[in-house]
């Protein structure tokens, strides 16, 4: 089979593709094709080896799949790795049934990124209704469907950050109340002034740096900032817990992984979102599709953030 693998950690130059042996399956696994892979943000960490867990090596990045069964069912799923290639081997018990009225890409969005803004908004921070939510990186994988599960959720209010007049258009579209530059050098001031000069409720967040400073400045009594991501490569300042606790503010670290360990809790969200969007209650954005010969252009789009919305992996293109 045909398949991308890391040899040594580093930028997207590191994703080569090579000729590989069938992967071998275990007991109650099964050979499957790979139909279509998602393409994360986490997956640029895992090739630098800078992700909360350590990577070994040799390794095929990857671990978000949709797959055809020995029945012929497309079925959904989250690996540890092996994503990036033309086969897996997985026990198909494990995996999700996908809708006749799903399409790949729109399954994809489901897993890593929809159940992480599904959780953001329902476990970490226990959105209320009436409150302001705050959505960085608001044309992402994550942050298209955040903004449409924080309104259908009953925010009062939902501000979008995104980095170009086109990005913060879509974040509009999908039923962000306001849409501000993500570059502005005054952040906290910005998301104030979207909301009428107060702070904010709920700010999910992603980027880390100022970004993450200035987000948890702009917070309003008892609000919540959720972190589930540091896209930018710089930690932000060190916490003053008791600045946190002159204002009753919190942050919360978000890390998939512990959803995906009480498996009752991931199914629950990848249930929710399909069926939304099987019923077209739900609007997932599928961006660019790539084979695995340009693998490392979806990883700089990510990185430069050039991306919009959930970008795919077609390893038999």
């Amino acid at each position: 089979m045909r398949a991308i693998q890391i040899t040594e950690f580093g930028g997207p130059e590191t994703l080569v593709v090579r000729d590989l042996p069938d992967p071998q399956p275990g007991e109650g696994e099964q050979v499957m094709d790979v139909l279509a892979a998602g393409i994360n943000y986490a997956d640029t960490h895992q090739t630098e080896n800078s992700y909360l867990a350590q990577q070994t090596l040799p390794m095929i990045p990857g671990g978000e799949v949709v797959v055809r069964d020995a029945d012929g069912r497309r079925r959904l799923g989250l690996l540890a790795a092996g994503g990036y290639a033309q086969k897996i081997a997985a026990d198909p018990r494990r995996l999700f049934e996908i809708p006749d009225a799903v399409d790949d890409g729109q399954a994809l969005t489901t897993l890593v990124q929809g159940a992480t803004a599904w959780h953001l908004l329902r476990t970490s921070t226990h959105l209320q209704a009436g409150e302001t939510v705050v959505v960085h990186a608001g044309a992402g994988g994550v942050g298209t469907l955040a903004i449409q599960l924080a309104k259908r959720w009953g925010a009062g209010r939902v501000i979008a950050t995104a980095s170009s007049e086109e990005k913060r258009a879509l974040t509009l579209e999908l039923g962000a109340d306001i849409a501000i530059d993500s570059r502005v050098d005054d952040l906290k001031g910005a998301l104030r002034e979207a909301n009428d000069g107060r702070g904010v409720d709920v700010v999910l967040e992603m980027t880390g740096g100022s970004v993450f400073d200035q987000s948890l400045a702009a917070l309003a009594p008892l609000g919540r900032l959720a972190v589930f991501g540091m896209a930018g490569r710089t930690p932000p300042s060190p916490i003053d817990a008791g600045k946190l606790m002159a204002r009753s503010t919190a942050v919360i670290g978000f890390w998939l992984v512990h959803i995906v360990q009480q498996p009752a809790r991931l199914a629950e969200a990848v249930t929710d979102l399909m069926q939304l969007i099987a019923g077209g209650e739900l609007r997932p954005v599928v961006g660019a599709t790539y084979d695995l010969d340009h693998a490392s252009d979806a990883h700089r789009a990510l990185l430069d953030r050039s991306s919009v919305g959930k970008l795919v992996l077609d390893p038999q293109a």
